[in-house]
């Protein structure tokens, strides 16, 4: 006769020495994250674009034709991009439509670097149909400083320079009609500035003309 199963099943514990069984061992709370016990990581600084020289003919015709007005000729994924000096941007444009097909003007935008001497990257984006290909030309431009327009080069860079002064504040020398494009004239400030808070608005013009304390 097989023997009889003793009380409570085989997953009971086993007695202890001098009788009574074992409690089940309480289960470890987790630890606490850093950020919940207040000792919050300072957020990581964004990686730095690792761009590398662009050794091409067009990068090398450009560096003989303009010398010391490009400072930079690079590539990033596949971008390639030049930095021209000072007032040496616009005949780069120029030079770049009737030499090397680079005849579509795509956009104009800016990056503001608040704490840099020279505040603002000035970037003209152009792409050549007959080379399928798309080239960068940088600029870095002091506060206040009003570099040449484009129109002359390209007619539609006027829509686009009024968009950059619209939102960073760079006026163009030379521009047939320097004013705002997207927001009302009496507009105050700049909102693609970096100190230009994300909630930010102009107050007085929202109540003069909306009759409301706040668009917000």
């Amino acid at each position: 006769m097989a023997d009889e199963q003793k009380p409570g099943g085989p997953d009971t514990p086993a007695p202890a020495e001098g009788g009574g069984a074992k409690p089940p061992a309480k289960p470890t709370a987790p630890a606490k994250p850093a950020a919940a016990a207040g000792h919050a990581a300072p957020p990581k600084p964004p990686a730095t674009m690792a761009a590398t020289p662009w050794e091409s003919d067009l990068a090398k015709e450009l560096k003989e034709r303009f010398g010391d007005g490009i400072a930079e000729a690079s590539t990033y994924l596949g971008q390639n991009f030049i930095v021209a000096k000072g007032d040496a941007a616009i005949p780069v444009l120029e030079y770049l439509k009737l030499e090397a097909d680079f005849d579509y003007l795509v956009d104009i935008t800016a990056v503001d670097w608040p704490k840099r001497a020279e505040r603002f990257d000035l970037v003209y984006i152009l792409y050549s149909f007959a080379r399928n290909e798309r080239v960068r030309v940088k600029a870095y431009i002091a506060e206040g400083y009003k570099p040449e327009s484009a129109v002359g080069v390209h007619l539609t860079s006027n829509w686009l320079e009024r968009e950059v002064f619209d939102m960073f504040g760079i006026e163009f020398a030379g521009h047939p009609d320097m004013r705002r494009i997207l927001l009302p004239e009496e507009w105050q400030g700049y909102p693609l500035r970096k100190d230009y808070g994300i909630i930010q608005q102009d107050d007085r013009w929202v109540r003069e003309n909306l009759g409301i304390e706040s668009g917000q």
